[in-house]
């Protein structure tokens, strides 16, 4: 018997209690739709643990570990008379017992918050770490030392949530209605070596290397100064989009070595798919699941680990980060990065837990291909072959891109634009697509055209239907090859810049005259109606001519487009359209003229049902009765 207390005694001796490094989510709200909340916490020693809650408002349920004791989940039930403040939880093994830190929060207030986004914005997409420094002390983190250097294309080069505080009078004079900030996660604290470019590691400066969903880029800020930045924004009539990511996470997070569940992802780092692009076997009925397999397990690059949604853990634990980072923000929006990679009844659950609890809330995603059949099978609005309504609001228009590009920088044939924006009758909801001259995946506009071309670009973009989108810079002509190269820092985010472009002073001529054509057309915009919500109507398309109606009600604005090196004689014939001249006329005696609301173009005359203008070359007018 003495023998055998021994034992025991010595096999206590050498036991480990329980020990936790990180609960997630680390709060939630009282009164929120999706309850239970399901907690994982990482720690030591977890297997065989039991979760116990001392205090009332709280009421742990299912409580289980994965096999190496490293990861327990815990289902919390928050109890309808429950009050903000903080719920530690007790994690107790036979060996010993641990906390767990937990705490309920008050809603933020839902005025001037979830707003979402629609075609009455003009969204500016914001690459943090290279639109302005406004706090050199985040520079060179002490945590993660030796990532920045303005002077390497791919490190950190200072960009932060306060210099982007700082330049919102900026975009509110440029008439940004909506901005789309890069992704906020934390990121790995050393150089990623498991991506190089010509043989040298790179820092994941751009956000999309996630190691901790639920923290915040030290180089950035933290959470008190996003919500900050999104108040901010509010305060000046500006909404806020975050980009998220779902499909993927860095090479570096913790899970990549040690995951929570065993399908935690699609295959291990020794053992998985490289994705193979092939996007559109997804929307093939006739494609076996064997075909589409690499597309949706199959690791980015061969290097970022695929989040398998098919596993209902991993599945909630994503469903709830957003909801996490939406109620502790106030965010407006989501971008949703590689949608097409994730299975789309993920989407129709994501979505309806986002509408739920928030239901003015909007989300774009990135589907990548200009073929519009392909694009507009991943918009949500209506079941596919697959019996799936994805329930995504908006997608990026990648195949007016396209267009756009040939049409303006190539100088391709009107009818390249007509062509494409003919198949909207493929979108549940052409109005919610997000239309755009490039972006950070993209080279820049610039590296194409010249800036008339990027003018006669601009005036499309901000007159077709749609929710335009200006990459950071564009209004200013900046130049920018492929990536790294179209990721430039803004000139003047920086207080050692020579120049200071957010500053009329400090543009050349050429970059103020796009910077005021811009301005001019987003104030044209903001001031007709039409040009935000009405319905569209293609009136000519002939050589480098493209004419176009926007009609609300009885309001008509008439958009006509030259990118011709020489004047052109347009006339355009209204008779047979849904264009009764009295839409257009309120005087009683025509013929009379239309004026051209951004002051290039020559006053074109009308009568009756037939409008006459002599454009000149590389000219955009925007007509609408003379007052």
């Amino acid at each position: 018997m003495k023998r055998f207390v021994l034992i025991v005694a010595a096999w206590r001796l050498f036991a480990a209690a329980p020990e936790v490094t990180k609960v997630e989510p680390p709060n939630w709200w009282v009164g929120h739709s999706l309850n239970p909340v399901r907690l994982l916490i990482r720690g030591k020693n977890l297997k065989g643990a039991t979760a116990r809650s001392s205090e009332p408002g709280v009421k742990t349920g299912q409580t289980f570990a994965n096999a190496a004791g490293t990861y327990l989940f815990v289902d919390l039930d928050i109890q309808k008379y429950a009050k903000p403040g903080s719920y530690p939880l007790q994690i107790v093994t036979r060996d010993g017992t641990a906390t767990a830190p937990f705490q309920l929060l008050s809603p933020l207030p839902r005025a001037g918050r979830f707003q979402g986004f629609s075609s009455d914005d003009i969204i500016y997409l914001i690459m943090t770490d290279r639109f302005a420094d406004g706090d050199p002390a985040n520079d060179d983190p002490a945590i993660s030392r030796g990532l920045f250097d303005r002077h390497k294309a791919r490190y950190y080069h200072g960009g932060d949530f306060q210099g982007t505080i700082d330049h919102l009078p900026y975009l509110k004079d440029l008439g940004v209605t909506a901005l789309w900030l890069t992704p906020v996660y934390d990121n790995v604290n050393h150089l990623n070596e498991r991506e190089e470019y010509d043989g040298q590691p790179i820092t994941d400066y751009h956000g999309y290397g996630a190691v901790d969903f639920y923290g915040v880029e030290e180089h950035f800020g933290d959470l008190a100064l996003l919500k900050k930045l999104v108040d901010s924004a509010h305060a000046l009539g500006m909404k806020v989009i975050e980009d998220q990511v779902a499909n993927h996470t860095g090479p570096y997070h913790p899970w990549a070595t040690d995951s929570p569940t065993p399908t935690w992802f699609n295959g291990t780092v020794e053992h998985h798919l490289a994705n193979t692009w092939q996007i559109w076997t997804l929307a093939d009925p006739r494609a076996p699941a064997s075909l589409q397999k690499t597309t949706l397990e199959g690791w980015f690059m061969n290097i970022l680990p695929d989040l398998n949604q098919n596993d209902p853990l991993t599945a909630q634990y994503l469903i709830q980060n957003t909801l996490w980072w939406i109620g502790s923000t106030g965010i407006d929006g989501i971008r949703e990065d590689t949608l097409p990679y994730v299975p789309r009844s993920f989407w129709h659950d994501w979505m309806q837990a986002i509408k739920l609890e928030y239901p003015n809330f909007r989300v774009v995603g990135e589907m990548w291909d200009e073929d519009p059949a392909l694009v507009s099978f991943f918009q949500g609005g209506r079941k596919q072959f697959d019996g799936v309504d994805s329930g995504v609001d908006a997608l990026f228009d990648f195949p007016l891109y396209g267009a756009i590009r040939r049409g303006f920088a190539h100088h391709a044939p009107a009818e390249e634009l007509a062509k494409v924006l003919a198949h909207d009758r493929l979108y549940p909801n052409p109005n919610f697509l997000v239309t755009f001259l490039g972006s950070h995946d993209t080279e820049r506009f610039m590296n194409e055209g010249n800036v008339e071309d990027l003018k006669m670009a601009f005036s499309l973009l901000m007159t077709t239907r749609g929710i335009p989108m200006i990459y950071y810079g564009d209004e200013i002509a900046m130049p920018g090859g492929g990536d790294p190269d179209n990721r430039r820092d803004f000139p003047g985010g920086w207080r050692e810049d020579p120049q200071n472009a957010f500053q009329a002073s400090g543009r050349t001529p050429q970059e103020q005259a796009i910077f005021e054509y811009v301005q001019r057309l987003a104030r044209a915009r903001e001031r007709l109606e039409p040009l935000r919500r009405g319905a569209t109507l293609d009136l000519v398309t002939k050589d480098q001519v493209y004419a176009f109606a926007r009609i609300l009600g009885d309001r008509v604005v008439v958009v006509v487009l030259n990118t011709d090196q020489k004047p052109m004689p347009v006339t355009i014939d209204t008779s047979g359209t849904p264009i009764p001249s009295q839409r257009i006329i309120s005087l009683p005696n025509p013929p009379t003229d239309l004026h051209d609301e951004l002051g290039a173009g020559p006053d074109a005359e009308w009568n009756f049902s037939q409008m006459t203008v002599e454009m000149p070359p590389r000219t955009a007018g925007i007509y609408v009765l003379r007052q």
